[in-house]
């Protein structure tokens, strides 16, 4: 299971280091992130897409719709709300 978050934060340094602090971290953990993959517009070092992957798909769209996840987004400087889409695999290739 697969999750896709597009954002726009007014910092994007600011919102790395909350990105990357324990707090974030363990709240991810807690609710079964398996990795994650942060990709930036070419013109707007503020707008990226976040990628992560999940074990269970019931605990990504809890922690995905939750208030906890609110507050870490406005405590590191989210703007707006963010656009996000749940995706299942369903083939990957390499060429």
């Amino acid at each position: 299971m697969y999750s896709i978050t597009i954002l726009r934060v007014e910092d994007y340094p600011k919102w790395k280091d909350n990105f990357d602090s324990e707090e974030s971290k363990d709240a991810r953990r807690a609710v079964g992130e398996e990795s994650y993959q942060i990709f930036r517009t070419v013109d707007d070092p503020n707008t990226f897409v976040l990628l992560n992957e999940w074990e269970d798909e019931e605990k990504a769209r809890g922690f995905l719709k939750s208030e906890n996840l609110r507050e870490l987004q406005q405590h590191s400087g989210v703007l707006g709300e963010p656009d996000m889409y749940l995706f299942g695999e369903v083939e990957k290739g390499s060429i």
